[in-house]
C-alpha cells in the first residue's frame, strides 16, 4: 500500500494521534511481519558511493537524516533505518519523563505543507530510553542523541550534563537543544555564558561530538557570535535551524509553538546561508527546516551543508521521499561533474 492511499486516512485523525499510529505501526511491523524491514530496506535504501561521507569519524551512507522530534523515545530506530536515512536523531528527551504541554499541541497546516507544534519535550525519560538503546547500540547508522532540560527544572546545566553522562556510550553524537520555543525560557540558554560552561563541562564527560541546534529567529550577528564562541569551546557543529516563531508567516490566530515545513523553507534557507558564509570549514553544518526536495537539499549542500535533516516533509510526502531525494542528489552531482558529495559541499562558497 502506498503512502498516497494511507495519507487521507491518517489526515482524518488529529495530527498527534496520527503520529502515534505511525509510531505503533513501525514498532510492531517487524514483529507482526518477519522480514518486513528487509523488504523496506530493499525498496528504499539507495547505495551510491557518490553520497557517502566520513564526518566526525563516522560513516554516513547518504546526507539525509531524520531531525529530532519524530522519534522522541528511540522506539523506531530499526524501522526508520530501513527507510533509507543516512543518520538518525532521537529525542528531544529529558532526564525525567514528562508529559509535555497541554493538548492539542500539534497542528497540520495542510495547504502550506507545514506543521505548528507546541509539544514541550514530551518523552518517557532517560531511564527507559537508556534501556532501549542498550539493546541496539552500536548501530548500523550514526545515531544522534538530541537532549533537553526538564520543563520544571531550575538546574538546566545539570540536566544536560546528566544526559551526557548517561548516553555517552549509547550514541555517536549529541545535539544540545536550547532552541525549542516550547519549553519556557529554553531559548534564553542561547547565550555564550551558558554554552561556554556547558561545553567546558561536557568535554570532561565525553569525547563524542557535540552539536548545537539553534533557532532561526536569532539576529545573524548574535547567532554568529554564539557559534564562534561555541567552536572555541569545543562544539563540533551546528544544526541550522530549529522551528520558527515568526507567526507573521501564518494565516491562523495561533501565536504559540514552532512552525516547520514549507512555510520556513525560505526563512531557514536565508538564515543558513548567512551563517554558513562565516562558519563553513570551521564546523560541521547540518541544514534543517523546510527541506522537502533534492533541489532544496542540494542548494543547501552547495551553500555549506555537510548534511541535511528532514521531518515535516515526511508527513506530507511519505517515506519514499528519502529515496527520491537521494536518487536525485546522485543525478545532480553527476550533472555538475562531482564524483562525491564532499566536492559539492560549499561549492558556492569556494
Amino acid at each position: 500500500m502506498t503512502y498516497d492511499l494511507i495519507k487521507p486516512l491518517l489526515f482524518r485523525l488529529e495530527a498527534e494521534k496520527a503520529h502515534c499510529l505511525v509510531e505503533f505501526s513501525l514498532r510492531t511491523l517487524n514483529i507482526l511481519l518477519p522480514g518486513a524491514l528487509s523488504f523496506l530496506a530493499h525498496r528504499y535504501i539507495v547505495n551510491d558511493e557518490s553520497l557517502k561521507q566520513n564526518l566526525l569519524g563516522l560513516q554516513f551512507y547518504n546526507p539525509i537524516g531524520l531531525a529530532g522530534g519524530f522519534d522522541k523515545n528511540a522506539t523506531m530506530i530499526k524501522p526508520l533505518s530501513a527507510l533509507g536515512f543516512g543518520f538518525l536523531e532521537f529525542g528531544t528527551f529529558t532526564p525525567k519523563a514528562q508529559k509535555g504541554n497541554e493538548k492539542p499541541r500539534l497542528f497540520r497546516l495542510s495547504r502550506q505543507e507545514s506543521l505548528q507544534n507546541a509539544m514541550g519535550f514530551n518523552n518517557q525519560g532517560s531511564d527507559k530510553i537508556t534501556s532501549r538503546l542498550s539493546q541496539i547500540y552500536p548501530f548500523v547508522l550514526p545515531l544522534g542523541a538530541n537532549i533537553g532540560k526538564n520543563a520544571l527544572s531550575e538546574e538546566a546545566l545539570e540536566d544536560y550534563l546528566y544526559l551526557l553522562r548517561n548516553f555517552k556510550d549509547l550514541c555517536d553524537y549529541f545535539t544540545i537543544n536550547i532552541s525549542s520555543p516550547n519549553t519556557k525560557n529554553l531559548r534564553d540558554l542561547q547565550n555564550a555564558e551558558f554554552l561556554s560552561t556547558l561545553l567546558e563541562e561536557a568535554l570532561k564527560i565525553t569525547s563524542k561530538p557535540i552539536l548545537i541546534k539553534i533557532a532561526p529567529d536569532m539576529k545573524i550577528k548574535y547567532a554568529l557570535e554564539l557559534c564562534e564562541n561555541a567552536i572555541n569551546k569545543g562544539a563540533k557543529g551546528f544544526i541550522i535551524a530549529n522551528t520558527s516563531t515568526d507567526y507573521s508567516l501564518l494565516d491562523n490566530q495561533r501565536t504559540f509553538g514552532g512552525i516547520s515545513g514549507k512555510l520556513i523553507t525560505q526563512k531557514n534557507g536565508i538564515f543558513f546561508e548567512k551563517l554558513a558564509k562565516e562558519l563553513f570549514g570551521k564546523a560541521i553544518l547540518i541544514a534543517s527546516g523546510g527541506v522537502d526536495s533534492a533541489e532544496i537539499a542540494y542548494e543547501r549542500i552547495k551553500k555549506g551543508a555537510n548534511l541535511v535533516q528532514i521531518y515535516t516533509a515526511l508527513v506530507f510526502k511519505g517515506p519514499s521521499l528519502i529515496k527520491t531525494i537521494n536518487e536525485k542528489l546522485s543525478l545532480l552531482l553527476k550533472e555538475d561533474g562531482f564524483v562525491n558529495i564532499c566536492e559539492a559541499v560549499g561549492a558556492d562558497l569556494k
